[in-house]
């Protein structure tokens, strides 16, 4: 196969193909080094405490919703001039600005950007059925709340039709001297309570005890038809053991549950067809005409 080939300034000759097919490669090369940098660089929650010092129960519960990650979620309420969007994510940020905003709300008319909470000052725990996420150190209120930093409350409730959905605002406090708050709710499977899925030791003999029939049955009659050559009921397995066995449950049944004793005279005396004629004719003697 003779390739293209391009005259370089210094007289050589160099394939064109294989300079295409390194171009490719080196910029393959170049796209996943990118990507893993920008992996490596995202950030994730930083609960409150130091690092590896963390409430172990905090990083449970956190490692639940590990499946949410790469999840967004949106919500716009609203009308005229105050229509918001807000914007939320689990442990990740939103947006590309490196701000390290977790929940943010924007104006739909100003297009202004307002930060409610960051996710490098996270707290979260959960009770049966539900789990509650809190992004602090938000953007500074302007007149409210004592111009405190704003904080960002998402409560997520069980709902196992969907791993995560229906994020909607709820309210706003902020007419508090302090500890002012955003509250949000959305819908997740992973809020739920695991099912117990134990089986008893009744229940795991029952199993054990009907597989075991399964293979004897089975069994048997495949050896009976296939290896003995045996026809119709000669098929089951044991035929005549079983038989007898019927048998003897019937006589035990017989003997325990029938009330009437065996071997015991009847309490009546049968009438023949000879006795009821003789005693029709005595009792009609009377009614001969004299």
């Amino acid at each position: 196969m003779i390739g293209v080939s391009l005259l370089l300034p210094s007289g050589t000759m160099f394939p064109f193909y294989s300079c295409c097919r390194a171009g490719l490669l080196f910029l393959l090369l170049l796209t996943l080094a990118v990507k893993e940098a920008w992996q490596a660089e995202e950030k994730t929650c930083d609960l409150i405490g130091e690092k590896d010092k963390e409430s172990e129960k905090e990083l449970a519960v956190l490692k639940k919703l590990s499946p949410l990650f790469g999840q967004s979620f949106e919500s716009t309420v609203g009308q005229g001039s105050d229509s918001y969007t807000y914007k939320f994510r689990v442990c990740r940020e939103v947006g590309s600005n490196n701000s390290g905003a977790g929940l943010v709300q924007i104006n739909l008319k100003t297009k202004e950007e307002t930060i409610i909470g960051r996710i490098n000052e996270t707290h979260i725990f959960n009770g049966s059925d539900w789990i509650m996420l809190t992004y602090k150190g938000g953007d500074e209120y302007g007149s409210h709340c004592g111009k405190e930093q704003r904080r960002a409350v998402v409560m997520i409730s069980c709902n196992k039709n969907t791993i995560g959905g229906n994020f909607l605002p709820v309210s706003e406090e902020r007419g508090k001297v302090q500890e002012c708050f955003y509250l949000f709710e959305m819908d997740s499977s992973l809020a739920c309570a695991p099912e117990d899925s134990h089986l008893s030791v009744g229940s795991i003999l029952l199993i054990t005890f009907a597989s075991l029939v399964a293979v004897y049955f089975i069994g048997g009659f495949l050896y009976q038809r296939l290896v003995v050559g045996a026809k119709g009921m000669e098929q089951f397995p044991h035929l005549a053991f079983w038989q007898d066995l019927g048998n003897l449950v019937a006589d035990g049944c017989d003997f325990v549950c029938r009330s009437k004793p065996r071997n015991v005279p009847a309490a009546y005396r049968g009438v023949g067809d000879d006795q009821l004629g003789e005693e029709s004719e005595e009792r009609d003697d009377h009614l001969l005409p004299m």
